[in-house]
């Protein structure tokens, strides 16, 4: 085919283009997403959870104060739509989402951790029948069982191995699924810039409350080392921690444009689909900086829950909203999907 007619083809179908752009954002944004958590474990040695939070919000509040007048400037959302309640209390789930996550992830794998959150699609579905009133189906039902069913084979439990703080990731993935369902729910008319600033608020809030919390009561001993980096004190900074937590501001404020211009740039469905390389970029991160290698079991698990999930996300109509992970990360409609650049 010439060169000529190749362009014809584009200019006759141009959504074609904008499904391939949609694919290399949502890809390239889980890929930081997955840089960002490995990061962090990196950094749970050295910093406690608050301390990230509070410096790394304080350092992305100027940048997505910029992108958001500079939206308005060209016609688009704004700040001035200050978040309403339900704004603010999707943003709490989220927080509650990070701190479950973060909680486990200086003693659990990336690839394990991975797995355990992305059954927030299956609490979706769970939760879509009673709260939203939709119909679930047999296929919507078959791929909760699945997936939970791969959450046991990847966890063990009863085993000697098992840990019940492989549990928090997955506690993480359905305060995943209760902020996707208020967001879906409530905040339809939100603007992604305002949901992106309480999301940020709410996380500067609460890394300073458990900081000043923490400063009080000064848990030590056992209480302290079983948890050193959610019970913690701030710990002296050198310029190479000032640095990471510049590139975690910057990393925050990438993937929030990244999934909200995915999304925006083809069906929901089929970019979610690709939401899942998550798994993949988790493993190599653990694999290349913790030489965490999955076992067998682990492997097994992932596959079946990230089969359920691409189960449940196919048992909409095409074109119907579905499930996207991580600011994490929302399920609905188009407009919806830019809810998720925080």
């Amino acid at each position: 085919m010439s060169e000529e007619n190749r362009r014809s083809d584009r200019r006759a179908d141009p959504g074609a283009d904008r499904v391939v752009l949609g694919i290399v954002l949502i890809v390239g944004a889980v890929f930081a997403m997955s840089l960002q958590d490995a990061l962090i474990k990196y950094a749970s040695t050295d910093m406690s959870l608050w301390q990230i939070y509070v410096l790394r919000a304080l350092a992305a509040f100027p940048a997505l104060l910029w992108l958001a007048r500079r939206g308005a400037r060209r016609g688009g959302p704004d700040l001035n739509a200050m978040p309403s309640r339900w704004a603010w209390l999707r943003a709490g789930c989220l927080v509650a989402m990070y701190v479950a996550m973060y909680a486990a992830i200086p003693v659990l794998s990336l690839s394990v951790i991975a797995a355990a959150f992305y059954t927030g699609p299956l609490f979706i579905t769970l939760l879509s029948a009673p709260v939203l009133g939709e119909r679930v189906g047999a296929r919507g039902w078959l791929a909760v069982l699945l997936g939970f069913s791969g959450v046991a084979v990847m966890l063990r439990p009863g085993g000697e191995a098992f840990a019940p703080l492989a549990l928090l990731p997955v506690l993480s993935g359905f305060f995943y699924a209760l902020a996707a369902i208020l967001t879906r729910a409530k905040c339809r008319s939100q603007s992604a810039a305002a949901l992106a600033f309480a999301l940020n608020g709410a996380l500067l809030a609460a890394g300073l409350l458990a900081s000043l919390v923490l400063a009080l009561l000064r848990p030590g001993g056992d209480l302290l080392r079983a948890a050193p980096f959610l019970l913690g004190g701030w710990a002296p900074m050198g310029a190479p921690d000032w640095a990471l937590i510049l590139f975690l501001a910057a990393l925050i404020v990438f993937i929030g444009l990244g999934l909200a211009a995915a999304y925006q740039a083809a069906t929901p469905s089929l970019i979610a689909t690709f939401d899942y390389s998550y798994l993949v970029f988790a493993a190599f991160w653990g694999w290349a900086l913790f030489a965490d290698l999955p076992d067998a079991p682990t492997l097994a698990g992932m596959a079946m829950i990230a089969g359920a999930g691409l189960l449940a996300i196919r048992r909409r109509p095409a074109g119907a909203p579905g499930p996207a992970l991580r600011s994490r990360k929302e399920s609905g409609s188009r407009r919806e999907a830019t809810c998720r650049s925080e």
